[in-house]
């Protein structure tokens, strides 16, 4: 039976919606803000955007970011494709429990502990903590989600295709990269879209793997805003924030467009 949509229940969706995305919504309206005070509109102005373009430090933070997002979720969708695909293929092998568990745990564990955790390995292995163990600390905790993703796309998939592929001679690696790989695609980019988008703002667990050299943009915005937030913290944080939406819209659409295109494959069959 329906609800009817009353008063209470739009009075309820305001102050949700609110509670959650007004702070954001003066984040970047104050991005736009004339006066050096934060909290004190001056008038529309860009000139805090035009700032970082003179700010060496967020700028090389950003870029170092950006290199780290980039590496990890590139390595994190090949390690998530393969975990994905064992999973989903093989129900049964030896240490499939283990396996599952340990690709699932970072989904649960507090960033603190896998941060925690992190550190005392690299420690142990002596690996100098800088652009490096960043990188693999973000596989560790990204590959997870896409192999969530892939997992959950080779859950309905129709292996009538690579059966027909492999009776015609193709072997079953190419009928993988033939086949199996473009119908997996979208799947496959909205794992590297969600991958790179944790890896961008993710601050707990780059500032246990950090080293000399390897600040990250949201380490960068969070020891400056420590001590008071400057305009300049505004407007990177909103551009920060556009990014990370477009990546998670970008891949909202392509896996819309899956689910549509796999509905569609199995109407048709």
């Amino acid at each position: 039976m329906l609800t009817r949509f009353n008063a209470f229940n739009a009075v309820s969706l305001a102050l949700g919606i609110a509670f959650l995305h007004l702070p954001i919504a003066l984040l970047v309206v104050f991005s736009f803000n004339e006066s050096k005070l934060v909290t004190v509109w001056g008038g529309f102005s860009l000139k805090w955007y035009g700032a970082l373009l003179h700010n060496e430090a967020l700028l090389g933070a950003a870029w170092v970011s950006l290199k780290v997002a980039v590496t990890s979720s590139t390595l994190a969708t090949v390690l998530g494709t393969l975990a994905g695909l064992a999973l989903a293929r093989y129900p049964r092998f030896a240490g499939r429990a283990l396996f599952a568990g340990m690709v699932s745990a970072p989904l649960v564990m507090p960033e603190v502990i896998t941060g925690l955790a992190l550190l005392l390995t690299f420690v142990g292995l002596s690996l100098d903590r800088g652009f490096t163990t960043i990188t693999l600390a973000h596989v560790t905790f990204t590959m997870c989600f896409v192999t969530m993703v892939v997992k959950a796309r080779l859950a309905g998939f129709d292996r009538s295709v690579e059966e027909a592929a492999m009776d015609l001679g193709c072997s079953p690696f190419k009928t993988f990269f033939v086949i199996t790989l473009p119908l997996i695609a979208p799947a496959v980019a909205s794992g590297w879209l969600l991958a790179f988008t944790l890896s961008l703002d993710d601050l707990v667990i780059s500032s246990f793997t950090t080293g000399p050299g390897a600040t990250t943009l949201p380490m960068l915005i969070y020891s400056q805003a420590r001590l008071g937030v400057n305009p300049q913290i505004n407007a990177v944080s909103t551009l920060l924030l556009g990014v990370i939406s477009a990546a998670v819209l970008l891949a909202t659409v392509l896996e819309t467009r899956a689910n549509r295109r796999r509905e569609r494959e199995t109407a048709a069959a």
